[in-house]
């Protein structure tokens, strides 16, 4: 499915966690492979993928339907709640 990441949504990432600054790439990477997907707020799901030892990268995007969806916020964390996985299984 394709997960769109509009320039002026990036621009909002990184003007609210300029440590993403730089990590374009990895921030779509994450949504295409990421090691586990986690329930978010309000239907958002949050794509996971580890960067360094006990640090994620954490993507928070929204599916709107089997053919779009997009993405509202990345960060990172060292603490995702894995309570609330729905993916893998």
């Amino acid at each position: 499915m394709p997960i769109r990441l509009s320039s002026e949504r990036w621009k909002h990432i990184v003007e609210n966690h300029n440590d993403l600054a730089g990590y374009y790439d990895q921030v779509l990477a994450t949504v295409e492979k990421p090691d586990l997907i986690v329930q978010g707020y309000r239907g958002a799901l949050i794509a996971l993928k580890g960067v360094a030892k006990g640090r994620y990268l954490a993507v928070v995007y929204k599916e709107l339907s089997p053919k779009d969806g997009f993405i509202l916020s990345a960060y990172f964390t060292r603490r995702p709640d894995k309570s609330k996985k729905v993916w893998p299984k």
